[in-house]
């Protein structure tokens, strides 16, 4: 009996130490001697067993006595064969089955991707990604053989990207001739090594993938800030080091989990189908306009849609609404922008040049709507209905339902109860958008997690009353005019003499299943990092393309801007007129170009009484004000031809990033614009009134106020 109870107690350990051994040569990582299984602690165990799933995963199997097969092999023919009806003969293993892994280094800062059909390879990092052959898609791009390459982005803050190989169109030609013409295509890409390795394993219908290491300077220049190394590539220790691991650490990326790649849902790629064949069809420029609560995936929905558009039609028109998490431009900008190339990345890496904008100031419309909606009719004026237009729209829409009992103070009068449906004015004024928009289809997000809001049918948009606009029986009845709401903008001869009416739009309901990084508590942190990203990632065009290093922003020469021929304006506070240069100086400012002409003045500064609403050309920082010279200096990419026509700054509660004052490198003694001896129980001191500092924050506080003018070499 002890005998048996030790042969059932002793079967698990030898069979685990077995299979262990008989992948030690997959395995080895180090000299280390071998241990005996009984000797492992849990950790020990833990990764044993993560080896044998890595062995597993690259095509070692060890349930065969001692051999390595392919795992396709061990498979049961009704997971192996997709279809339902038995087959007479297993089908021909492809690259899947290979008992090598599917990349392979191509010399120096290279690596080969051989993709079966329909199978991805998801990763983190930069790259440059050349298709060699075949068809593959990135974020909904479509890249071809014969095609530029396209520098990809996969950064830790989004979901991680994908190169997914896709069915492409192919003659009828045997395999024999499809490998001469991939030969022929490689030749002059790779090595005789290399294309040998993909020929032996060549499959009718794969994708041969390039990927090399991209170097650009906005990202140098972002990760050279002390806390955001981590932004594209993250080290972890590695328990499988290999010709791939070294190989992708050469490119510049890692391999990750396919979990953590892009997935749509079934609704977000039917609606995405159905926007592309409208606006590919002879006089398809759609206004689409992409609505929903925070966090459920209208930008990403966005940019994989705007490049789907782009492998149809050659341009594809962008407004951006959305003050807080702009996508081109900075933040609390609102801009029209015409995208002719595809956006492969989170917004930090392709802020670009909009065709009109206008500098709101502040990350959030509240308190301020009329402004917000008089400066969307302003940008929109600008849109020529050339192409389609894709509407972003903020996240700030809710509504909670809630019982109003209504009781009768008198006996004769019974209780009445009714259901009361409370808006926000953030809602209200989406309402207001799509009226003043006319969009053709609203795509409307919506998730379990999310707060509720109501289908934006047609019918509940001419029923209900915006914040600036009435409801459609309402204008009927009481006699409303929409001209005051749409003077301002610019229309055809033929389309002013018509009636202003509301036109219905097509609902696109989307129910989104992303897996939420955001809380209540740490929303508002991880939004103000990625409008910090975007701010350095515009920064980041100041620097000298690669290969010259990189140079500080206390090192680049700024302009000199007299103070004659700029007006001044602080948007989200007032301001004492002495106090104006304080708030100007070491701050993020809008170069705006105004109607006035501000050249009258003999002396400066000139200060605007009220906020214009104007062209935004670019935006720079204030870096020192001389009171001597009565001279601004400014730092900033605008090129100087567009400088010449910029007579006004605007200066908003965007903020320059704190790690651009405390990075400031090669500098001796105090650096400037940044104290240690700095009261934050003042009234106003923190960014927060009444929130409470940290130690951290207290120490490092960056000085609101500093000198008027500090000489940096």
């Amino acid at each position: 009996m002890a005998d048996s109870q030790l042969i059932v107690k002793r079967g698990p350990f030898r069979s685990t130490w077995l299979r262990a051994r008989k992948t030690r040569t997959q395995l080895v990582l180090s000299r280390r001697p071998r241990r005996r299984l009984g000797a492992l602690r849990w950790c020990g165990r833990r990764r044993l067993r993560r080896r044998l799933l890595q062995a597993q995963a690259a095509g070692a199997d060890w349930r065969e006595s001692g051999c390595l097969v392919s795992r396709a092999a061990t498979r049961r023919p009704k997971s192996a064969a997709p279809s339902r009806a038995p087959a007479a003969a297993p089908a021909p293993s492809g690259p899947a089955s290979l008992p090598i892994p599917p990349v392979r280094p191509a010399g120096p800062g290279r690596a080969l991707v051989l993709l079966p059909l329909e199978q991805g390879f998801t990763f983190s990092g930069i790259c440059r990604v050349t298709c060699l052959y075949g068809q593959v898609q990135v974020f909904g791009f479509t890249i071809s053989q014969g095609q530029p390459a396209q520098e990809v982005f996969s950064a830790y803050t989004h979901a991680r990207l994908t190169i997914n190989a896709v069915h492409y169109s192919m003659p009828e030609k045997s395999k024999k001739e499809m490998k001469r013409e991939a030969r022929a295509l490689l030749r002059s890409h790779l090595n005789r090594d290399d294309r040998c390795w993909l020929m032996k394993n060549f499959s009718p219908l794969c994708s041969i993938v390039l990927l090399e290491q991209l170097k650009t300077s906005t990202v140098n220049f972002l990760v050279s800030h002390p806390g955001l190394s981590y932004v594209f590539v993250q080290e972890s220790p590695t328990f499988q080091i290999n010709s791939e691991h070294l190989a992708l650490r050469s490119v510049g990326i890692r391999r990750e989990k396919k979990k953590n790649g892009l997935r749509l849902t079934e609704s977000a790629l039917s609606a995405m189908e159905e926007l592309v064949t409208v606006s590919c069809e002879v006089d398809g420029c759609p206004i689409i306009l992409v609505c929903g609560s925070q966090d459920v995936g209208k930008s990403t929905f966005n940019r994989y849609l705007i490049n789907q558009l782009l492998n149809s039609i050659s341009c594809v028109d962008y407004l951006e609404c959305d003050l807080g998490q702009t996508e081109f431009t900075p933040p609390g900008c609102i801009s029209l922008l015409n995208i002719t190339e595809p956006v492969l990345g989170p917004p930090f890496t392709h802020q670009r040049t909009p065709q009109k904008m206008v500098y709101y100031g502040k990350p959030s419309c509240k308190n301020n709507y009329e402004n917000y909606i008089e400066i969307i009719k302003y940008v929109f004026s600008s849109y020529k209905r050339e192409s389609p237009l894709i509407v972003n729209t903020m996240g700030w829409v809710s509504a909670q339902l809630c019982h109003l009992l209504l009781a009768a103070r008198h006996c004769l009068m019974s209780a009445l109860a009714a259901c009361v449906l409370l808006t926000d004015k953030g809602l209200l004024l989406l309402v207001d958008l799509i009226r003043l928009l006319c969009p053709s289809h609203v795509v409307q997000f919506s998730s379990g997690r999310s707060k509720y809001m109501p289908n934006l049918t047609p019918d509940y948009v001419d029923d209900v009353d915006g914040l600036y606009t009435k409801s459609k029986s309402r204008v009927r009845n009481r006699g409303f005019r929409l001209a005051e709401f749409t003077e301002s903008l610019e229309f055809a001869d033929e389309e002013k003499e018509s009636p202003v009416v509301f036109t219905g739009h097509k609902l696109m309901c989307v129910q989104s299943d992303f897996a939420f990084r955001k809380t209540p508590r740490n929303r508002e942190s991880h939004n103000k990092v990625l409008r910090d990203l975007a701010v350095l990632g515009y920064l980041g065009q100041l620097q000298p393309p690669v290969p010259k290093p990189l140079c500080p922003l206390h090192g680049l020469t700024p302009y000199q801007v007299p103070f004659n021929a700029v007006a001044l304006r602080i948007i989200h506070a007032d301001v004492a007129p002495t106090h104006i240069l304080y708030a100007v100086n070491a701050s993020w400012v809008g170069l705006c170009k105004i109607l006035d002409d501000v050249r009258g003045y003999a002396h400066g500064p000139i200060l605007l009484a009220q906020t214009p609403i104007c062209d935004c050309l670019g935006f720079g920082i204030c870096r020192g004000i001389d009171m001597e010279k009565r001279l601004y200096h400014i730092l900033t990419p605008v090129p100087p031809e567009e400088l010449r026509n910029v007579n006004c700054l605007l200066v908003g509660a965007i903020s320059i990033p704190q790690c651009v004052f405390k990075s400031q490198r090669g500098l001796e003694g105090t650096v400037p614009y940044v104290t240690t001896d700095y009261n934050c129980k003042l009234p106003g001191a923190s960014e927060k009134i009444g929130a409470r500092e940290t130690k951290e924050t207290r120490e490092d506080k960056v000085h609101p106020k500093p000198k008027l003018y500090r000489k940096v070499n």
